[in-house]
Protein backbone atom coordinates (compact mmCIF):
# COMPACT_ATOMS: atom_id res chain seq x y z
CA UNK A 1 0.00 0.00 0.00
CA UNK A 2 2.76 2.51 0.98
CA UNK A 3 4.31 1.78 -2.28
CA UNK A 4 1.60 2.11 -4.53
CA UNK A 5 1.12 5.61 -2.52
CA UNK A 6 4.34 6.71 -3.09
CA UNK A 7 3.80 5.94 -6.77
CA UNK A 8 0.82 8.07 -6.76
CA UNK A 9 2.61 10.90 -5.16
CA UNK A 10 5.23 10.92 -7.65
CA UNK A 11 3.09 9.98 -10.72
CA UNK A 12 0.72 13.26 -9.14
CA UNK A 13 4.02 15.75 -9.10
CA UNK A 14 5.26 14.76 -12.73
CA UNK A 15 1.84 16.00 -13.81
CA UNK A 16 1.74 19.20 -11.85
CA UNK A 17 5.70 19.63 -12.66
CA UNK A 18 4.90 19.60 -16.47
CA UNK A 19 1.98 21.79 -16.20
CA UNK A 20 4.03 24.16 -14.48
CA UNK A 21 6.60 24.10 -17.58
CA UNK A 22 3.92 24.85 -19.76
CA UNK A 23 1.59 27.13 -17.95
CA UNK A 24 3.19 28.04 -14.48
CA UNK A 25 0.51 30.41 -13.44
CA UNK A 26 -2.34 28.20 -14.10
CA UNK A 27 -4.21 30.36 -16.84
CA UNK A 28 -6.05 27.47 -18.43
CA UNK A 29 -7.51 25.91 -15.19
CA UNK A 30 -10.53 27.98 -15.09
CA UNK A 31 -10.64 29.34 -19.18
CA UNK A 32 -13.40 27.71 -20.24
CA UNK A 33 -15.36 27.77 -16.75
CA UNK A 34 -14.88 31.60 -16.47
CA UNK A 35 -15.72 31.37 -20.49
CA UNK A 36 -19.04 29.67 -19.78
CA UNK A 37 -19.84 31.79 -16.68
CA UNK A 38 -19.75 34.82 -18.46
CA UNK A 39 -20.54 38.35 -17.24
CA UNK A 40 -23.27 38.44 -14.30
CA UNK A 41 -26.65 38.93 -14.91
CA UNK A 42 -28.75 42.56 -13.79
CA UNK A 43 -28.78 42.27 -10.16
CA UNK A 44 -25.88 39.69 -9.62
CA UNK A 45 -23.53 39.89 -7.07
CA UNK A 46 -20.85 37.79 -7.88
CA UNK A 47 -18.34 37.31 -5.06
CA UNK A 48 -14.55 35.85 -6.48
CA UNK A 49 -12.42 33.74 -3.78
CA UNK A 50 -9.04 34.15 -5.11
CA UNK A 51 -6.56 32.01 -3.51
CA UNK A 52 -4.02 28.86 -3.43
CA UNK A 53 -4.91 24.97 -2.13
CA UNK A 54 -6.77 26.58 1.24
CA UNK A 55 -9.25 27.93 -1.01
CA UNK A 56 -9.44 25.05 -3.49
CA UNK A 57 -9.90 22.65 -1.21
CA UNK A 58 -13.02 24.84 0.64
CA UNK A 59 -15.49 23.74 -1.75
CA UNK A 60 -14.51 20.30 -2.39
CA UNK A 61 -14.21 19.58 1.69
CA UNK A 62 -17.40 21.53 2.68
CA UNK A 63 -19.63 22.23 -0.87
CA UNK A 64 -22.82 23.31 0.81
CA UNK A 65 -21.24 26.57 2.13
CA UNK A 66 -21.00 27.36 -1.71
CA UNK A 67 -24.56 26.01 -2.82
CA UNK A 68 -26.88 28.56 -3.98
CA UNK A 69 -24.41 31.52 -3.50
CA UNK A 70 -22.72 33.70 -5.66
CA UNK A 71 -19.30 32.93 -4.88
CA UNK A 72 -17.02 31.39 -7.48
CA UNK A 73 -14.02 29.37 -6.12
CA UNK A 74 -10.89 30.32 -7.81
CA UNK A 75 -8.04 28.32 -6.02
CA UNK A 76 -5.11 26.86 -7.15
CA UNK A 77 -3.35 24.76 -5.00
CA UNK A 78 0.08 25.07 -4.26
CA UNK A 79 0.02 28.53 -5.52
CA UNK A 80 2.37 31.43 -4.78
CA UNK A 81 0.88 35.47 -4.84
CA UNK A 82 2.92 35.92 -8.37
CA UNK A 83 1.27 33.35 -9.55
CA UNK A 84 -2.08 34.66 -8.62
CA UNK A 85 -1.63 38.06 -9.71
CA UNK A 86 -0.94 36.44 -13.07
CA UNK A 87 -3.66 35.40 -12.90
CA UNK A 88 -6.22 37.96 -11.38
CA UNK A 89 -7.46 39.23 -14.33
CA UNK A 90 -8.82 36.49 -16.25
CA UNK A 91 -10.03 34.68 -12.92
CA UNK A 92 -11.39 37.91 -10.87
CA UNK A 93 -12.07 40.64 -13.16
CA UNK A 94 -13.28 39.36 -16.39
CA UNK A 95 -16.15 37.95 -14.34
CA UNK A 96 -17.14 40.96 -13.47
CA UNK A 97 -17.55 40.42 -9.58
CA UNK A 98 -19.14 43.16 -6.72
CA UNK A 99 -16.11 42.11 -4.61
CA UNK A 100 -13.00 39.64 -3.80
CA UNK A 101 -11.50 37.30 -1.32
CA UNK A 102 -8.24 37.52 -1.21
CA UNK A 103 -6.27 34.85 0.27
CA UNK A 104 -2.85 33.98 -0.30
CA UNK A 105 0.88 33.80 0.78
CA UNK A 106 1.15 30.89 3.06
CA UNK A 107 2.66 28.68 -0.18
CA UNK A 108 5.51 31.76 -0.70
CA UNK A 109 6.10 31.65 3.00
CA UNK A 110 6.74 28.07 2.75
CA UNK A 111 9.66 28.96 0.41
CA UNK A 112 7.15 26.52 -2.19
CA UNK A 113 8.37 29.18 -5.09
CA UNK A 114 11.89 29.57 -3.74
CA UNK A 115 12.70 32.27 -1.06
CA UNK A 116 10.86 35.80 -1.13
CA UNK A 117 11.27 38.31 1.72
CA UNK A 118 7.20 39.28 3.35
CA UNK A 119 7.55 42.39 2.02
CA UNK A 120 7.72 40.96 -1.80
CA UNK A 121 4.72 38.82 -0.86
CA UNK A 122 2.89 41.72 1.15
CA UNK A 123 3.41 43.51 -2.47
CA UNK A 124 2.11 40.89 -4.65
CA UNK A 125 -1.17 40.65 -2.53
CA UNK A 126 -1.49 44.73 -2.30
CA UNK A 127 -1.31 44.59 -6.60
CA UNK A 128 -4.28 42.06 -6.06
CA UNK A 129 -6.58 44.82 -4.36
CA UNK A 130 -5.34 47.66 -6.18
CA UNK A 131 -6.26 46.27 -8.97
CA UNK A 132 -9.50 45.31 -8.12
CA UNK A 133 -10.45 48.60 -6.61
CA UNK A 134 -9.25 50.07 -10.23
CA UNK A 135 -11.92 47.91 -11.80
CA UNK A 136 -14.67 48.73 -8.95
CA UNK A 137 -14.35 45.76 -7.51
CA UNK A 138 -15.05 45.45 -2.92
CA UNK A 139 -11.89 43.80 -1.44
CA UNK A 140 -11.49 41.55 1.41
CA UNK A 141 -8.02 41.19 2.61
CA UNK A 142 -8.08 37.54 4.54
CA UNK A 143 -4.83 37.19 7.50
CA UNK A 144 -2.62 34.22 6.27
CA UNK A 145 -3.86 31.09 8.39
CA UNK A 146 -1.95 30.28 11.74
CA UNK A 147 1.19 27.50 10.27
CA UNK A 148 3.40 26.58 13.37
CA UNK A 149 5.84 24.52 11.04
CA UNK A 150 5.14 23.10 7.10
CA UNK A 151 5.77 19.29 6.72
CA UNK A 152 6.53 19.75 3.31
CA UNK A 153 8.93 22.45 4.15
CA UNK A 154 9.99 21.92 7.70
CA UNK A 155 12.33 24.56 9.14
CA UNK A 156 11.52 27.47 7.28
CA UNK A 157 10.28 29.32 10.93
CA UNK A 158 6.39 30.76 9.45
CA UNK A 159 5.58 32.12 12.67
CA UNK A 160 7.06 35.75 12.75
CA UNK A 161 6.87 35.99 9.01
CA UNK A 162 3.40 35.31 8.84
CA UNK A 163 2.45 37.36 12.00
CA UNK A 164 4.33 40.31 9.93
CA UNK A 165 2.51 39.79 6.73
CA UNK A 166 -0.49 40.02 8.32
CA UNK A 167 0.54 43.26 10.20
CA UNK A 168 1.08 44.58 6.98
CA UNK A 169 -2.04 43.58 5.70
CA UNK A 170 -4.25 45.02 7.94
CA UNK A 171 -2.41 48.36 7.92
CA UNK A 172 -2.89 48.37 4.03
CA UNK A 173 -6.52 47.56 4.76
CA UNK A 174 -7.14 50.04 7.35
CA UNK A 175 -5.88 53.12 5.27
CA UNK A 176 -7.19 52.22 1.92
CA UNK A 177 -11.06 51.81 2.64
CA UNK A 178 -10.67 47.80 2.45
CA UNK A 179 -11.93 45.06 4.92
CA UNK A 180 -9.88 42.88 6.48
CA UNK A 181 -10.30 39.35 7.60
CA UNK A 182 -9.03 37.84 10.33
CA UNK A 183 -9.33 34.44 10.24
CA UNK A 184 -5.97 34.18 12.24
CA UNK A 185 -7.17 35.15 15.44
CA UNK A 186 -9.87 32.31 15.23
CA UNK A 187 -7.86 29.60 14.09
CA UNK A 188 -4.47 30.24 16.12
CA UNK A 189 -3.42 27.85 18.98
CA UNK A 190 -1.19 29.07 22.14
CA UNK A 191 1.97 28.46 19.63
CA UNK A 192 0.68 30.26 16.80
CA UNK A 193 -0.01 27.36 14.92
CA UNK A 194 -3.44 26.13 13.94
CA UNK A 195 -5.59 24.53 16.74
CA UNK A 196 -4.97 20.27 15.70
CA UNK A 197 -8.81 20.09 15.72
CA UNK A 198 -8.89 22.32 12.97
CA UNK A 199 -6.61 20.70 10.67
CA UNK A 200 -5.35 17.67 9.79
CA UNK A 201 -1.96 18.50 8.72
CA UNK A 202 -1.53 21.96 10.28
CA UNK A 203 -1.98 23.94 7.28
CA UNK A 204 -5.03 23.16 5.66
CA UNK A 205 -8.25 23.69 7.41
CA UNK A 206 -10.58 20.59 7.96
CA UNK A 207 -14.29 20.59 7.63
CA UNK A 208 -14.44 21.90 11.40
CA UNK A 209 -11.45 24.54 10.23
CA UNK A 210 -13.84 25.74 7.25
CA UNK A 211 -17.15 26.18 9.80
CA UNK A 212 -14.99 28.71 11.94
CA UNK A 213 -13.97 30.69 8.67
CA UNK A 214 -18.03 30.67 7.19
CA UNK A 215 -19.03 33.02 9.10
CA UNK A 216 -16.53 35.11 9.01
CA UNK A 217 -16.32 35.53 5.61
CA UNK A 218 -19.39 36.14 5.35
CA UNK A 219 -19.56 38.52 7.45
CA UNK A 220 -17.16 40.65 5.54
CA UNK A 221 -18.42 40.43 2.31
CA UNK A 222 -21.53 42.41 3.52
CA UNK A 223 -19.23 44.51 5.29
CA UNK A 224 -17.40 45.24 2.07
CA UNK A 225 -20.53 45.17 -0.45
CA UNK A 226 -21.87 48.23 1.85
CA UNK A 227 -19.11 49.97 1.55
Amino acid sequence: MKAKDTAGKVELWRTQNERLKQDWACLKCFQEENRQIGLPKPGERRVVFMGNSITARWGQVDSIFFAGKPYFNRGVSGQITAQMLIRFRQDVIDLGPAAVVILGGTNDIAGIGGLVSVETVFGNIVSMAQLAKANGIRVVLCSVLPVFDYACCPGMEPVAKIADLNQRLKAYADKNDVVYLDYFTSMAAENKGMKTSLTSDGVHPNKEGYHIMEPLVDEAINKALKK
